[in-house]
This record gives C-alpha cells, sequence and structure tokens, in this order.
C-alpha cells in the first residue's frame, strides 16, 4: 500500500444518505419527492404514481430546475407536480 493511498483512505468521506421525503395524495396520485443531486446542487424531481384498473402506474418526474438544498428542491418538486397533474392528468402515463 502506497503513501498516498492511505493518506486518501484517511480523508475519504463516506457517502452521505440520501434523505427520503414523506409521500403526499392529490387527486388520487401519489407524489413521492426525490431530490437528486447535481453539481452540488439538487435538481428537482419526484416520482408520481398512481393505481388505475388495479395496475400501479409510474411516472419518473425530473425537472432542468435545481435548487440549493434537498428540502427546496423537494418542495419545489411538489408544487410543480400537483400542476403538472392539474394539466395532464392521466396523462402522464401515456
Amino acid at each position: 500500500m502506497s503513501i498516498f493511498s492511505t493518506i486518501k483512505k484517511m480523508f475519504a468521506v463516506a457517502p452521505a444518505e440520501a434523505k427520503t421525503y414523506p409521500e403526499e395524495q392529490y387527486q388520487e396520485f401519489t407524489i413521492t419527492p426525490a431530490p437528486q443531486s447535481a453539481n452540488g446542487q439538487y435538481r428537482v424531481a419526484a416520482l408520481i404514481t398512481k393505481t388505475v384498473n388495479g395496475e400501479q402506474k409510474q411516472h419518473n418526474f425530473v425537472r432542468s430546475d435545481t435548487c440549493a438544498s434537498a428540502d427546496d428542491a423537494a418542495e419545489l418538486a411538489l408544487h410543480k407536480c400537483k400542476t403538472f397533474i392539474d394539466q395532464m392528468g392521466e396523462q402522464i402515463f401515456d
């Protein structure tokens, strides 16, 4: 083992576990915020699900918007998902 690999291990930081956010029900849809780390910021993202005729449908909602914190990105994702659902309804699964 080289001295450089020893030094590298000393300063290695364990990856932080991703924070999970509670689901929110909106017009028979379930929105689960899931901010994605992106270049020191957090991308607005969420999972939208709904049971249609006994089948679980899902849509991965990802936008180019970024926020400084994961909490802000999760809050913005909820707002944008609700607007998206209002505009598209069940067509989001097509």
